[in-house]
């Protein structure tokens, strides 16, 4: 059976969701997280739009699939 990945640095889902809920760690915590998957473009857009609707969209989408939904 594949691990599936976990969410913020491995951390549980429950501290993920509470990271996520505040915009600075959340732009922080995505940033680094899609730069070490190595998803350029998506560390790009984080950077670009991160404290508007990629925040907002990660958040629903945490809450929603209790975990990180890597879209990029």
């Amino acid at each position: 059976m594949a691990k599936r990945k976990s969410d913020y640095f491995g951390l549980s889902y429950l501290v993920s969701v509470i990271l996520a809920i505040i915009p600075v760690t959340a732009w922080i915590c995505g940033a680094i997280t899609r730069l070490s998957e190595g998803k350029i473009l998506a560390f790009l857009i984080r950077l670009i739009f991160g404290f508007t609707i990629v925040w907002i969209l990660d958040l629903i989408l945490m809450i929603l699939s209790k975990h990180i939904l890597r879209l990029l």
